[in-house]
């Protein structure tokens, strides 16, 4: 059960080690173009028609047709990679259960969108979780771990490509444990993880709102968060200009310059053909790689060349504060 390509690459490492995937479960064609008149599948759903699995695409997962389809497939267990959440009819059916990879180290970073708020927090190391599905999300037992470094460099893009093929790793040796063990691996409880006075970090599904930069943070903050974000969805900021007129920018590659400014949050500073905005107390975050709206990714060079009355009078804005 899974919808994006980071699914698919488990689905292939079950097919190419001859694992009996008897059904494939995915989300419901996505209507997109102009007038939302054409229907896309999920990445998952074109592996499997290339492969000739059975693809269920329910729009409720309680729907009784799609729970006795599903059961007459009598599959022996379930394996979920970036789905939805599952009700129990449907994660309790299987005889050995159902089990999630989830592209975090749990219980930390619970949630839909694990691999950009690790990034975005400045976590140098992350990973993946097999557990076992219960009532909650993303709180079952688990199973097993795989640890993952994220370099201080890397943006997201990186740390999902590294966490798509380590996740399809730790499912089949998940899947020999399960075996092994007829059904009944040895799994713990989450909570023997925490410590004391730890603080879990949430995972939530982001939004483009959730995407605003706010440049009151200091310079690190605002690297982390750009490249927590980018290549996609991509962070944005609204460019001000001299006479209050607003353009959306997405950032995609910043830098911490090390140089600071006594000028406010949000101030646009050009120096030396370099594009720089202040974040908290003056420090300045220079802007490598971005994109106006409309135009397509460019360099800061290629921005400045095109934009030669830009100056510090011009500033950007985050919210309501300017």
């Amino acid at each position: 059960m899974g919808t994006p390509e980071f699914a698919v690459e488990t689905l292939k490492a079950l097919v190419d080690n001859d694992y009996n995937v008897v059904a494939v479960v995915t989300q419901p064609d996505k209507p997109v173009g102009r007038h939302q008149n054409e229907l896309q599948p999920s990445e998952v759903k074109k592996y499997a028609l290339e492969h000739n699995l059975p693809v269920l695409q329910p729009a409720k997962m309680k729907d009784p047709d799609f729970v006795d389809t599903l059961r007459s497939y009598q599959a022996n267990l379930q394996v979920v990679v970036a789905f939805r959440m599952l009700p129990e009819v449907v994660w309790a059916m299987p005889e050995y259960g159902t089990f999630n990879v989830h592209a975090a180290l749990l219980p930390q970073y619970r949630g839909a969108a694990p691999i950009n708020w690790a990034v975005i927090n400045g976590e140098t190391q992350t990973g993946v979780t097999t557990f076992f599905l219960d009532h909650d999300i993303d709180t079952g037992r688990i199973i097993m771990q795989k640890p993952f470094d994220i370099p201080d460099t890397a943006n997201v893009e990186y740390v999902y490509d590294g966490l798509m093929h380590l996740g399809a790793d730790i499912c089949l040796e998940t899947l020999e444990r399960i075996i092994a063990a007829d059904g009944h691996p040895q799994s713990i409880p989450q909570e023997q993880l925490l410590t004391a006075g730890q603080t879990l970090r949430p995972a939530p599904k982001i939004f483009k709102e959730t995407c605003d930069i706010n440049w009151n943070q200091p310079a690190k903050q605002v690297y982390d968060f750009v490249r927590g974000l980018s290549p996609y969805p991509g962070a944005w900021t609204t460019l001000v200009d001299l006479d209050g007129k607003q353009s959306v920018l997405k950032l995609y590659k910043v830098d911490v310059s090390g140089i600071s400014r006594e000028v406010a949050a949000g101030t646009i500073i050009v120096e030396n053909k370099r594009l720089y905005i202040t974040a908290k107390d003056g420090e300045l975050v220079e802007i490598l790689e971005l994109q106006m709206a409309g135009k397509k990714k460019m360099s800061a060079k290629d921005f400045l060349n095109g934009c030669k009355n830009l100056t510090e009078s011009h500033c950007v804005k985050s919210g309501n504060s300017v």
